[in-house]
């Protein structure tokens, strides 16, 4: 018996979803690509899916979640979105790696920033993670109304990179991230991104009893599977 080979998630043109993006008329403040893939991370991650014009309205407006003008036509931007969504979920659900739209700053020479260096390393990451906070204060009784312990780990592995003066109110998380030993470059601060992501699934979308664990990845997280290389995202 033979069985047809599963095809491969086609590829998101992410220079067009950026050009979607940079369209979006003021006053409105759109995400950039990566943001965007914080957030729709964050939104994969919530217990019960919000509908697409609940998470959609703080793509187009990541300050106030405002509506679109009368005639502006945001079909393309949510369906990019929610293709993007789709693949986040069947990772999530199956425990799998994922290439995390992170991209390297370039330096004044227009060549790719030391990815060695902390402040480069910062400076990639953030986007992504501002995004997913976004996402996951979007909706507090998602993600965030899981029992707080249980999230902690998760949440300090992802936030590490925002300036604690950001979390001020939050001592507790605050002390967790000081337990995680520092990503010594981007590569590794992008496997504690998905790495932590997947240990936040385990309490928002427990697999079911019987299911493999994986190994373990930074800070305790389990690890999941990653592919042999990347790929990279410039314009």
């Amino acid at each position: 018996m033979s069985t047809t080979p599963k095809q491969p998630a086609p590829t998101i043109d992410l220079d067009r979803l950026q050009d979607l993006l940079d369209a979006v008329p003021a006053p409105l403040e759109p995400l950039d690509v990566a943001m965007l893939d914080g957030y729709l991370t964050a939104i994969a991650l919530q217990p019960k899916a919000p509908p697409p014009g609940e998470w959609l309205r703080w793509v187009l407006d990541s300050e106030e979640g405002r509506a679109a003008p009368a005639g502006f036509d945001g079909e393309p931007i949510r369906a990019l979105a929610m293709r993007r969504l789709q693949q986040l979920d069947t990772a999530i659900r199956g425990r799998q790696w994922w290439d995390p739209w992170v991209f390297a700053p370039g330096d004044e020479d227009g060549e790719d920033a030391d990815p060695e260096d902390w402040e480069t390393v910062l400076a990639a990451v953030y986007p992504w993670v501002a995004g997913f906070a976004l996402g996951a204060d979007s909706f507090p009784r998602g993600l965030m109304g899981c029992k707080e312990a249980d999230l902690l780990e998760g949440l300090a592995g992802i936030y590490q990179f925002l300036d604690p003066e950001d979390l001020e109110d939050a001592d507790e998380l605050l002390e967790a991230i000081e337990g995680i030993e520092p990503a010594a470059n981007l590569e590794e601060a992008i496997e504690h991104l998905v790495a932590h992501s997947l240990l936040l699934a385990d309490v928002s979308r427990p697999q079911k009893a019987g299911q493999p664990a994986r190994p373990a990845g930074p800070g305790g997280a389990r690890k999941p599977r990653r592919p042999p290389s990347r790929g990279g995202y410039s314009r």
